[in-house]
C-alpha cells in the first residue's frame, strides 16, 4: 500500500511539472510585446496580440508579397490613412519598427472595430481591406443585416479571421 501511495504521489508531481512546463512553453510562444501601448489602445489586447502573431509571428522585419510591412503587416497607404486620421506623423521607413508599427496597427484594428462592430467582419477588413468588406456587407450572398458576414469568399481572409480569433481565445485563456 506504502509503494502505491508513493507510485501516485509520484504520478502526480510529475503530471503536475509538465503541466507547468506546458503552460509556460504556451505563454512564451503567446508573447505580449509592447504591452503598455496595446493596453492602452482601446482594442482588447488579446484581439491585439492575435493579430501580431497571425500576421507576422511577432517578425518585426516581416514583408509580404504584397507589400504589408512590420509586426502587424501594415500597408503603407494603411499606415498613412491611420496617421492622417490620428495626426501622427508617417514615416515609410519607420514600419519595420515595432513600436511604430504596433501603435499604428493598434490604431487601424481601433477603427476598424468601431467601423464594424462584429468582430470576424473588423478582422475581415483588416485583410481584404475596409472597401472589399463594405461591399460584401451590401450583397445579400455574403450578409443578411449588413453586419455580419455569412461567409468570406476570400479563402486567405477566412483564413486569417479563423487564425486570430482562435488565437484570441488561447490568449484570453492564459492572461
Amino acid at each position: 500500500m506504502k509503494s502505491r501511495s508513493k507510485r501516485l504521489l509520484l504520478g502526480l508531481f510529475l503530471a503536475a511539472i509538465g503541466s507547468v512546463t506546458v503552460f509556460f512553453a504556451v505563454r512564451a510562444h503567446f508573447r505580449r510585446p509592447y504591452r503598455e501601448l496595446v493596453e492602452r489602445s482601446g482594442v482588447p489586447p488579446s484581439l491585439v496580440y492575435a493579430v501580431m502573431l497571425a500576421e507576422s509571428g511577432f517578425d518585426e522585419d516581416a514583408q509580404s508579397g504584397a507589400g504589408a510591412m512590420g509586426l502587424m503587416q501594415l500597408m503603407p497607404a494603411t499606415a498613412e490613412f491611420i496617421c492622417a486620421r490620428e495626426n501622427i506623423v508617417y514615416e515609410q521607413g519607420r514600419l519595420f519598427e515595432g513600436e511604430y508599427n504596433a501603435t499604428l496597427g493598434s490604431l487601424y484594428l481601433r477603427y476598424l472595430t468601431q467601423k464594424f462592430p462584429v468582430e470576424a467582419t473588423a478582422l475581415a477588413a483588416y485583410n481584404a481591406g475596409e472597401g472589399v468588406v463594405s461591399a460584401w456587407l451590401k450583397d445579400g450572398e455574403y450578409s443578411s443585416d449588413g453586419k455580419t458576414l455569412l461567409r468570406i469568399p476570400y479563402p486567405e481572409t477566412e483564413k486569417f479571421v479563423k487564425k486570430v480569433l482562435k488565437f484570441r481565445k488561447i490568449y484570453d485563456f492564459f492572461y
